[in-house]
């Protein structure tokens, strides 16, 4: 064989082995995220068996997302940032750390009011994914649920030494805070933090789980939880879980007003994705009734997507199997309003 020939054909081989890395390497999708729950597991891996595309997934809080990625900046990996709460992802979103993106497909299944303001191109910024409701917990023995039946009265003298809650500074109550800003104005809104500091049976303390324990066992006789906690307790096969979830009742509030408060879990592409057209296609499958039924079943959330049927005996259970009403503000109003709030909880104490 000669010179030449042997060149050219070890040429071709160079070639096609570099091709061949190239395509490995594009069937990946970096991703950030911010969800710790074991049963996601089953997303992703369902996701790369019908797309060959492997998922490599950090874990972190979304704050330390949100700063891991404004720390990498042009060199950051991130592809896919999944975040668990409205506010941090109005932040990110905010911050420049996410690109607008432009798909049909996420357009059509994600409700106008579960997504970012649409850019001056119609990009969306960050969609959300799965919903969780903000609920209020009662102590059936000795509480009327009438007296709790809407955010406000949580502030009403009615309540005094009654209240437990978590930090007003977490997301999620930022979150709530920020809603009910929206709905009542600042001043109005202002009033009502300073009306639940005075209502409080203890310290603000814990994470929700503990404020429906609170509940339970007559440390407090009403408490503010995400609806998947409380779930979690009446779907363990630990006896003194359900124990603690049949001791109280559930509220979800505001049903004759604006409806209750729903938070996001939702997704949003990388700023400086290197693989930009796998994240779309990883959110756009997030959005499908497959994967919102993981995760409805896996960590007891309902979907964000529009017209997907569940079978979630504890989500049944809570809300009678009969629809509630939940609020339609833009869910980046709520994070628009989180400065605002966090000023409000300053000057009215609430830790």
């Amino acid at each position: 064989m000669s010179t030449k020939i042997l060149q050219v054909l070890l040429s071709s081989c160079f070639l096609t082995l570099a091709s061949g890395t190239a395509l490995a390497e594009d069937q990946v999708v970096n991703l950030y995220s911010a969800r710790h729950y074991s049963t996601d597991e089953a997303l992703y891996s369902d996701f790369t068996k019908a797309t060959g595309i492997k998922v490599n997934r950090v874990d972190a809080d979304d704050a330390g997302i949100l700063a891991r990625l404004k720390a990498e900046g042009s060199a950051s990996p991130a592809d896919v940032v999944l975040l668990v709460d409205a506010a941090r992802l109005y932040k990110g979103e905010v911050d420049g750390l996410f690109q607008p993106i432009q798909s049909k497909l996420l357009n059509d299944a994600i409700p106008a009011h579960l997504r970012s303001t649409p850019a001056a191109d119609g990009g969306i910024s960050w969609f959300g994914l799965s919903t969780r409701a903000r609920v209020i917990v009662y102590n059936k023995a000795k509480v009327d649920k009438t007296d709790v039946d809407t955010y406000e009265e949580l502030g009403d003298p009615k309540n005094k030494g009654k209240l437990c809650i978590r930090s007003g500074s977490h997301p999620y109550n930022l979150s709530l805070f920020g809603a009910v800003t929206e709905h009542l104005g600042e001043q109005k809104a202002q009033d009502w933090l300073k009306g639940m500091v005075a209502n409080l049976a203890r310290d603000p303390k814990g994470g929700d789980t503990d404020q429906i324990k609170a509940v339970a066992s007559g440390e407090c006789e009403i408490a503010v939880t995400n609806s998947y906690y409380l779930a979690r307790l009446m779907r363990s096969s630990k006896p003194e879980d359900v124990a603690i979830a049949n001791k109280v009742g559930v509220i979800f509030p505001n049903q004759q007003s604006w409806g209750t408060h729903m938070n996001i879990a939702g997704g949003a592409v990388a700023r400086h994705a290197k693989h930009p057209a796998n994240a779309i296609r990883f959110l756009e499958y997030l959005a499908s009734p497959q994967a919102q039924n993981y995760f409805a079943n896996g960590n007891n959330e309902w979907p964000a997507a529009k017209n997907v049927s569940i079978d979630n005996p504890a989500l049944k259970a809570m809300t009678g199997g009969t629809p509630f009403k939940s609020e339609t503000i833009p869910i980046s109003a709520v994070g628009a309003n989180v400065t605002k709030v966090q000023q409000m909880l300053d000057r009215v104490g609430f830790k």
